[in-house]
């Protein structure tokens, strides 16, 4: 079954690694599904029903999105919110669907990989911020299988060149989501 990548960035087209990571997903549509959040919902009144066929027809979750306040963009929480319902992704009346479901995320953190440490400027790794993701798709008893980040600012567009640290990135990503 494919894997189904949830992206959730509110202004994809001026980013850079998000960007580059579904440029490289999308190479591979046998493989994955690219569903993007912001494309989908510009209104942010998120289809429920659809979300959650969608997620029920695909094997593996990936949700993708850019370190906002030490969390995930708001229409990300939205959509965690709506989706994930009682009956449907937990609870005792057949809230099983993301059930043994491998999930996993891939966040650009924009902040250096030194700053997220105990020791560091932020005094919490990245680990710790993400905690809450994967409390939740362990109460979900989905199969939280961690998660790939991309640590620094982005750099400027057009920098994007072949071997270059961005390309290894988005390979390197392709190969997390393969592994789940």
């Amino acid at each position: 079954m494919k894997t189904l990548v949830i992206v959730t960035h509110p202004s994809i087209e001026t980013s850079v690694i998000n960007k580059r990571w579904v440029e490289e997903l999308k190479k591979y549509p046998e493989k994955y599904t690219v569903h993007e959040l912001h494309k989908a919902y510009p209104d942010g009144n998120i289809d429920v029903e659809k979300e959650q066929q969608l997620i029920e027809s695909h094997g593996n979750l990936v949700l993708q999105f850019p370190v906002y306040w030490f969390n995930c963009p708001p229409l990300l929480k939205k959509w965690l919110d709506d989706v994930f319902a009682y009956g449907w992704a937990y609870g005792s009346k057949g809230g099983d669907k993301l059930k043994n479901r491998k999930a996993a995320l891939a966040v650009s953190a924009g902040i250096k990989k030194e700053d997220y440490h105990e020791e560091g400027r932020y005094r919490y790794t990245l680990e710790q911020i993400m905690t809450p993701f994967e409390t939740t798709f362990r109460y979900c008893h989905a199969d939280y299988r961690s998660f790939f980040a991309y640590y620094g600012a982005e750099t400027e567009p057009g920098e994007n060149v072949p071997g270059s640290e961005l390309d290894k990135s988005a390979q390197d990503y392709v190969k997390f989501v393969d592994s789940l």
